[in-house]
């Protein structure tokens, strides 16, 4: 008893302390819909009842193997090759972690690396780290490290088809450093409003954020866009959500980018239940002193033999906080070794016929869906919109008949077309477009 009452004690003087009535003013920057409150949690069971209720769980998750899916919106299905599963299982790879002491993580070492390399190459810039959690919080960190180079410069410009759930990490972000976001709307043909972005963007301006492909599907002009930013001395910001669209359409690095960066989940991670997934980060080498996370390097040691030695490391927990450049990253190696294995296996050839298969199948359904395409005349890679006035409806039926026909704009926030994003890869067959086709035609 008496421990109790201290412990009480303790609790209403740390509150006092931080000027907190109760421990439920910890918690008031999150929304009460989301909070979860008092969890009605079930009696303890046996080792063997619970492995019983998971194996239940397991049966009535499998789905029949007629099953077609077009989903997409930040999360893509392609093939991965059998042996990159059974290599990423490996002891020595599936058991490293953060490689505190470089000179026994050689190999873990090496690894990222060789991933920071094919991001270089993916992107055409000069440096990247191996260090983010996916595409939302890569985002956040080029704004911040933006914000970093430009002190002075209080506001971001967002393109307005920028996926929504990377926008509202962003915001999170943003509010309490007292960075204001400016949006900036999509024309008539998907793509960012050049001239409402040359209007936005000024001197106060630290960074502009283009997602191409963008949240709609439609593939940006960048090279105007680079133009219009670069004009202001903002950073140019080149978002991606669907990585392997890097193996047919030119990069933001080609034409004067200071960053691209987004989600690597379509190489080597399965979609699953969306997650996990995996951020990728490059940009000039000029910003290399200001880039967040980690930076793995190649040298030889004293008697010339090779060696990886970790040659930026600004995080907290390597220097004082006050002087890290992020606080959110993580090595995240299992998920940037998974990328790294497929792009292994694929090469400069495989990555772009992949690009090439997905872009194909895309048009394949294009076609045959014109007269409802959002916008039928805009260059895309492998997704697009179709317009619906009941989305959630018509994607209820189509589920009914073994398609998951797309993901309808009805689930994110903001003043999207009404419709359904569809997403179509290599993993889709000739078959199984058609099937959803003829679906649409007999559904409407």
């Amino acid at each position: 008893m008496h421990r109790y009452q201290a412990g009480e004690e303790d609790r209403r003087a740390m509150l006092e302390a931080i000027g907190c009535a109760s421990t439920d003013d910890l918690f008031v920057s999150i929304p009460p819909e989301v909070r979860c409150g008092a969890l009605d949690l079930p009696l303890a069971r046996s080792e063997e009842e619970v492995r019983r209720e998971f194996w239940a769980y397991a049966v009535a998750n499998s789905a029949p193997e007629c099953f077609a899916s077009f989903l997409g919106a930040g999360v893509y299905r392609h093939i991965t090759p059998a042996v990159a599963d059974s290599l990423l299982q490996r002891g020595e790879f599936f058991t490293a972690y953060t490689p505190y002491q470089p000179e026994v993580s050689q190999g873990t070492l090496q690894a990222i690396f060789e991933f920071q390399t094919f991001v270089c190459q993916l992107t055409e810039l000069d440096v990247a780290n191996a260090s983010l959690y996916d595409g939302a919080t890569a985002v956040v960190e080029a704004v911040l490290m933006a914000s970093r180079i430009h002190p002075k410069r209080r506001r971001v410009v967002v393109a307005g088809a920028l996926h929504p759930d990377w926008r509202a990490v962003l915001g999170t972000y943003c509010e309490p450093m007292g960075v204001a976001i400016s949006e900036i709307g999509w024309g008539r043909d998907g793509r960012v409003d050049v001239a409402e972005l040359g209007r936005t963007v000024a001197d106060d301006v630290c960074a502009v954020v283009v997602q191409s492909p963008n949240f709609l599907g439609v593939v940006e002009d960048l090279p105007v866009l680079e133009g219009v930013i670069s004009s202001s001395g903002a950073l140019g910001i080149h978002a991606v959500a669907e990585a392997t669209s890097l193996g047919l359409l030119a990069p933001g690095g080609r034409f004067g980018f200071d960053v691209v960066c987004g989600e690597m989940q379509a190489f080597g991670i399965p979609a699953a239940f969306g997650g996990p997934l995996l951020g990728f980060f490059a940009a000039k080498q000029a910003h290399v002193r200001q880039m967040p996370g980690r930076l793995v390097g190649e040298t030889v040691d004293s008697s010339g033999r090779r060696g990886y030695v970790l040659t930026l490391s600004t995080r907290e927990q390597h220097i004082r906080r006050a002087k890290a450049t992020s606080n959110i990253c993580t090595n995240h190696g299992l998920m940037a070794l998974a990328a790294t294995i497929v792009l292994s296996l694929l090469g400069r050839k495989g990555v772009c016929d992949v690009a090439l298969a997905s872009h194909a199948t895309a048009e394949y359904l294009k076609t045959g869906l014109r007269a409802r395409l959002a916008f039928p005349d805009s260059p895309t890679y492998d997704e697009f919109l179709v317009i619906h006035d009941d989305p959630n409806g018509l994607l209820a039926r189509l589920k009914a008949e073994g398609i998951l026909g797309g993901v309808s704009t009805a689930a994110f926030d903001g003043s999207w077309p009404r419709g359904f994003l569809v997403a179509a890869t290599e993993r889709n067959t000739r078959e199984e477009c058609d099937r959803l086709l003829d679906a649409l035609r007999r559904l409407g």
